[in-house]
């Protein structure tokens, strides 16, 4: 990811996002675990599975880990539906307590997408928060209002960390063209490579 000393602290901003994906996340219902999402490999059960242990991951960065550590299994075991809220509830609050203070917003982090600034780090994952916020809401056919503030800080992200072409070695489909009338995190979403158009066969609206 290319660092810009232009970064604004991301710490609120990802506590906006990750509280909306926690309200989100509250919606589902057991009968919609096994729905598709946009993103292909993986189903509503294994979304929520990865980004709960994405959050206890990161949260260990500012303590000298790398987010990738033995003792945060990479993806979250199943669990019943009505664990879901507090499992990512308790993911996202290690998250604000870890990077809480100022030294981790400027320190020399390692997160598995490299080496960089602490602020640019927590930035990547605000990013990562909004776009699978996007693609839960998919998912399940919600049908609500997603917040743009935090959907253009994570657009700018985007913008600033994945090449529009030549993402052969990233974990992300080419950049889609979003219709005129998408909103932010629809844009977003093609830029991470999702098809801005997808809806879940026969998801059930909220």
């Amino acid at each position: 990811m290319n660092s810009t000393p232009q970064v604004p602290d991301p710490r609120p901003l990802y506590a906006r996002a990750s509280a909306q994906l926690a309200t989100l996340i509250a919606t589902v219902r057991p009968e919609q675990l096994d729905n598709p999402t946009p993103c292909e490999e993986y189903d509503v059960r294994a979304l929520l599975g990865h980004v709960v242990s994405g959050a206890r991951r990161i949260a260990t960065v500012p303590e000298g880990g790398e987010g990738k550590g033995a003792d945060v299994p990479e993806w979250t075991a199943d669990a019943p539906a009505g664990q879901w809220p507090e499992l990512y509830e308790d993911g996202r609050k290690r998250m604000l307590t870890a990077w809480e203070s100022d030294e981790a917003m400027d320190a020399v982090v390692t997160v598995p997408w490299g080496r960089m600034p602490g602020r640019i780090a927590l930035a990547g994952s605000v990013m990562e928060t909004v776009g699978h916020t996007w693609d839960l809401a998919r998912a399940i056919g919600w049908s609500g209002e997603l917040d743009e503030e935090v959907a253009r800080f994570a657009l700018a992200t985007a913008h600033q960390a994945l090449p529009a072409e030549g993402r052969e070695h990233l974990p992300f489909g080419e950049t889609r063209q979003a219709p005129e009338s998408a909103d932010t995190c629809t844009r977003l979403a093609a830029w991470l490579g999702r098809d801005p158009e997808w809806q879940a066969p026969g998801a059930a609206g909220q």
